[in-house]
């Protein structure tokens, strides 16, 4: 009880004058950092699309190479004609089925067609697709 008449000594505080200083040092190397890293991120970002980009164009480089190793062998080039092109070298005896197996196609089944039922066939349709009726000779205009 005698402690309670004794004036104590004042409380140290915890945040001195050295740690404010010390604060403002850190927080100003941090925000003089922060851009550095970042554009340093950024930078390191970009280099790893460039790389994929790289790759990838090797890759297409590759498959081109390849492609013009073929166009110059002269058997490829006469397989692509005679393919593509339906072309028939002298000689030889070339056919073209029209309306084989799996061409079910309009175009195939109108050259089946004699011109005249297209061409009434193509009235008729043009007839249906008229907006107003039939519209005939003596028909509202």
């Amino acid at each position: 009880m005698a402690d309670r008449g004794r004036p104590q000594p004042p409380e140290r505080s915890r945040f001195t004058s050295r740690a404010a200083v010390l604060a403002v040092v850190i927080c100003a190397v941090a925000l003089s950092l922060a851009y550095p890293v970042r554009e340093y991120i950024a930078q390191i970002r970009q280099i790893d699309q460039l790389q994929a980009q790289r790759q990838m164009m090797l890759t297409q480089l590759r498959t081109l190479e390849g492609q013009q190793q073929r166009l110059s062998d002269p058997a490829y080039v006469e397989q692509l004609a005679r393919d593509r092109l339906h072309f028939c070298m002298a000689g030889q005896t070339c056919y073209v089925v029209i309306g084989g197996s799996g061409s079910g196609s309009a175009a195939a089944r109108a050259a089946g067609t004699p011109w005249y039922e297209r061409l009434w066939n193509s009235v008729q349709q043009a007839d249906r697709s008229r907006p107003g009726g039939t519209g005939g000779p003596g028909g509202p205009r």
